[in-house]
């Protein structure tokens, strides 16, 4: 929170609306489903009060996933209730979308008395990793998860992230609806790490960090689920995918800390368009961020100018300390960011 705070209000605020973007991105991924992702942007930049893109139009399901994922952080304070879950599922399949209502899943109700289960193989001899308690009595045991979740929030002795991950085993166990258990296991996870934390803004994704370990996820669970009443092996898997979706958030700041550090000590270098195109790139990283530097050839194909354009651009980028040669010589020089304080130094 520290970190983000420095970065100023509108590149927090731009944090937070990426978190919530991967977050809602990830847990539908999680579950085999790809959304548009400008759609999903555009609907909650609206309701974050930032600036929509150009040409992002939102849809019935980008604003119902919106909806939800705010709902769970922002008014956390706010107790759990079934009305509310009703709302989530609801929200969860909007009526609007053909797609979705044209299957057969009870939207805003639970499951029906048929059997839950999860299966995989043959459908002669299918594999079941999971079956659901059964439907008679499903409104009471969601009533002991209820009552539980809100005492929980100020029982002195559960630590506030054993009882998020508690809290997410318990209900995905239960899986109280046809569809979309999963989804809304993890918005209740985000609620109760909320609340654990008094706070809704959001700057890390639980939900990207069970993606990178999806199979280990559905295999944690399978297991604990299937074993005794002992949920250890559980929650030692939630506090390390945790720690992990926490050390993420904290890089992706410290990044953003040092694009703009970068840009307040060259705001007046008299760049071109083209440099600080490439400089950009070389700042925000990832797969088209040339992680092992950018060569002279790569510049010329980003910018589209001459080799002596490039060479020229490059040693310009040199004397004012915006990018500083890595090892190495000839055709395969390369060169990366300079941040201020290498700079200084």
């Amino acid at each position: 929170m520290g970190m983000a705070s420095s970065v100023g209000s509108s590149l927090s605020a731009q944090s937070e609306l990426d978190a919530l973007l991967q977050n809602i991105i990830t847990s539908s991924a999680i579950e085999g489903e790809q959304l548009n992702v400008g759609s999903v942007r555009s609907s909650l930049a609206r309701r974050l009060g930032l600036d929509l893109v150009d040409g992002d139009r939102v849809s019935q399901r980008s604003e119902g996933l919106a909806q939800l994922m705010l709902d769970a952080t922002q008014h956390f304070a706010e107790p759990l209730t079934l009305d509310r879950l009703l709302d989530w599922h609801e929200w969860l399949f909007p009526e609007q979308d053909g797609d979705l209502a044209a299957r057969a899943i009870r939207v805003g109700a639970l499951r029906g008395d048929e059997p839950m289960q999860v299966v995989s193989g043959r459908l002669d001899k299918p594999t079941v990793h999971f079956e659901a308690p059964p439907r008679l009595g499903l409104e009471r045991q969601l009533e002991i998860f209820i009552d539980w979740f809100e005492s929980g929030r100020s029982q002195g002795g559960l630590d506030p992230l054993l009882r998020a991950g508690i809290a997410h085993f318990w209900f995905v166990t239960l899986h109280p609806f046809d569809d979309g258990n999963g989804r809304l296991t993890r918005t209740i996870t985000d609620l109760a790490l909320a609340q654990g934390e008094s706070q809704a803004i959001r700057f890390y994704a639980m939900s990207a960090s069970i993606l990178e370990d999806r199979t280990g996820y559905y295999r944690v669970l399978e297991t604990s689920q299937k074993a005794t009443t002992d949920v250890t092996v559980w929650l030692e898997w939630f506090l390390q995918t945790l720690l992990r979706s926490l050390q993420q958030a904290m890089t992706r700041i410290d990044s953003v800390l040092g694009k703009a550090r970068f840009w307040q000590a060259h705001q007046t270098s008299g760049l071109s368009a083209e440099q600080t195109k490439v400089l950009n790139r070389l700042l925000d990283g990832g797969e088209r961020g040339f992680e092992h530097g950018i060569s002279a050839a790569q510049y010329q194909a980003v910018t589209k100018v001459s080799k002596a354009t490039a060479t020229r651009h490059l040693t310009e980028l040199l004397n004012k300390d915006c990018l500083q040669r890595l090892p190495g010589g000839g055709r395969s020089t390369r060169y990366q960011i300079k941040y201020p304080d290498e700079a200084q130094s």
